[in-house]
């Protein structure tokens, strides 16, 4: 869906996606990823910033599928949303389809479309510093940068090649020292924080692996 296209859809439709509750002035971080599986390592990220960024709720964005990967292996939306459901098990944790709902996998999108329909909500994006180092190859991810403030949490081997990412260079003069991270969602944008946290070693990408069939070995040929 293109933006005019996606403009129309939402101005046709105005109560036809509807919204996890919020109420002016909260502050709500936004967690986004294909969750193909959701792990306790979403569970902790989110636990750390509700209290490093004194957020009141965080949305764990179930997305479509991840433009910059393949779907070969990729889970059923539904099932992918009862397994973060079942993960997040916190009342201050939402899991929401909302993407799918838009029928956009875009970030960018997904942000016009909550900062113009909740205005009065502070929404902040939230994402592993894995997704910093290559955030220049995400759709329009300088605009991404200008419409909520970011924090970025900590991931094992990723923190050098994050922080000197094209990204974070372009943006250095918006980065907030650590220790103001609570202040970072009532920044004016752009403004973003590199969060150090207790490190997890989970990730989607390993659990499907650890998951997947075992490869059958190849026998060499009889020797008649």
């Amino acid at each position: 869906m293109d933006r005019l296209s996606f403009w129309i859809f939402e101005l046709s439709h105005p109560a036809f996606i509807p919204l996890p509750p919020t109420a002016p002035g909260q502050r709500i971080g936004l967690l986004g990823g294909s969750f193909n599986p959701a792990h306790d390592g979403h569970r902790h990220v989110s636990l750390e910033a509700m209290a490093r960024l004194e957020l009141d709720r965080v949305w764990w964005l179930v997305s479509p599928g991840n433009p910059l990967k393949n779907h070969a292996d990729l889970a059923a939306q539904d099932a992918r949303l009862a397994a973060a459901t079942k993960i997040a098990h916190h009342p201050r944790i939402v899991v929401t389809g909302l993407e799918s709902a838009l029928g956009t996998p875009f970030t960018a999108e997904t942000l016009d479309f909550l900062t113009a329909r909740r205005p009065q909500v502070r929404f902040v994006w939230l994402m592993g510093a894995d997704n910093l180092a290559s955030f220049h190859r995400w759709r329009e991810w300088r605009a991404i940068m200008q419409s909520v403030p970011v924090a970025v949490f900590d991931r094992p081997g990723w923190r050098y090649r994050a922080v000197a990412s094209r990204a974070a260079t372009a943006f250095a003069a918006a980065r907030l020292p650590e220790a103001e991270s609570r202040q970072l969602a009532a920044r004016c944008t752009p403004a973003w924080c590199f969060l150090s946290i207790p490190l997890s070693p989970l990730s989607s990408t390993a659990l499907r692996e650890r998951k997947a069939p075992a490869k059958p070995l190849r026998r060499p040929p009889d020797k008649g």
